[in-house]
């Protein structure tokens, strides 16, 4: 039988603490809530560490290369805009900090039904009963029409959608990243897969159509890649459409020559997945540049990047 003869403990080897590196220091605590106090000190009470230093190195690093004249991309899936984040989206491309926005397919119904009818996001487990999830007449009939429309023009289903919203006097007009993005000037492409969308059920959907509008945003979204060069993308809440997307872009932008390195990127989900972090994080970056991930509620998170990022501006 083997014998484990127990450890001579006198042997034992000890330093000193001081020589020992630490990675938390007395500088890098939190400070205490506090009534009254302003956001930008609550933004420097934060602990310097893991997230909370990322939060702030991410907004620094942002207002740091708007101020260089980089572009700055979201991309986004459509929890955002059912978690009430509309308004920041839109405020962010008013402030010029935007230059470009990248949905996938439900965040244009979405966005289209907040501004019809102020209200959004169904209960599909109640109307899957009997059939009648994703049948709002409104919303199949004016996106789809709208997309053909824009089919028609030769233009991508962003602009196609936001102009329709914008030329049809819906009543809540400044609830829509799309009518926004129509009246800034500033590019929303649509990548769509055919058959994710509830109104790709309506009889109105035109597959044509779809795709044809989808690819003019895909190129629109490569063209937005050749000019981010020390640019920033941030990939909120889409853990497959946008993050292949993106990546799709960027290679199609450096096949073509542009030179687009030391990219700043940050995916923000609930729980980290496979693609935005190679898609996104890891691999765009790579050679030179920098991939965060914020992980958290969409609805608290995105927040806190945007007030940080306006405090830093």
């Amino acid at each position: 039988m083997k014998r484990f003869p127990p450890l001579d403990l006198g042997r034992v080897r000890t330093y000193p603490l001081d020589l020992r590196p630490s990675k938390v220091a007395k500088a890098a605590l939190g400070q205490p809530a506090r009534k009254g106090r302003t956001f930008a000190e609550f933004l420097d009470g934060l602990p310097a560490i893991l997230a909370a230093r990322d939060l702030r190195d991410i907004a620094a690093e942002i207002a740091a290369r708007l101020g260089r004249g980089r572009t700055v991309v979201l991309g986004m899936g459509a929890h955002p805009i059912k978690v009430g984040l509309s308004p920041l989206v839109i405020d962010l491309m008013e402030r010029g900090v935007l230059h470009a926005v990248a949905l996938n397919g439900a965040g244009v119904i979405h966005d289209f039904e907040l501004a019809c009818h102020g209200e959004t996001s169904e209960d599909v487990a109640a109307h899957l009963r009997d059939g009648r999830f994703g049948m709002a007449q409104e919303t199949g009939e004016f996106v789809n029409r709208a997309i053909a429309d824009a089919a028609r023009q030769g233009w991508g289903l962003g602009l196609g959608v936001g102009r329709a919203i914008n030329r049809a006097g819906l009543p809540n007009p400044g609830l829509s990243i799309l009518a926004a993005a129509e009246r800034l000037g500033v590019p929303v492409t649509v990548h769509v897969a055919v058959g994710t969308d509830i109104i790709h059920m309506h009889p109105s959907a035109d597959g044509a159509a779809i795709g044809a509008t989808s690819l003019a945003d895909f190129r629109t979204l490569a063209a937005v890649a050749a000019d981010m060069d020390e640019g920033v993308f941030l990939n909120l809440g889409s853990a497959v459409i946008i993050p292949e997307t993106f990546l799709k872009a960027l290679n199609l932008a450096r096949n073509v020559g542009a030179k687009v390195e030391q990219l700043l990127t940050v995916d923000m989900d609930f729980i980290r997945h496979y693609r935005p972090r190679m898609n996104v994080v890891q691999r765009p970056t790579q050679g030179g540049g920098r991939g965060y991930e914020l992980t958290g509620h969409h609805e608290i998170m995105f927040p806190l990047l945007c007030g940080a990022i306006v405090e830093r501006l």
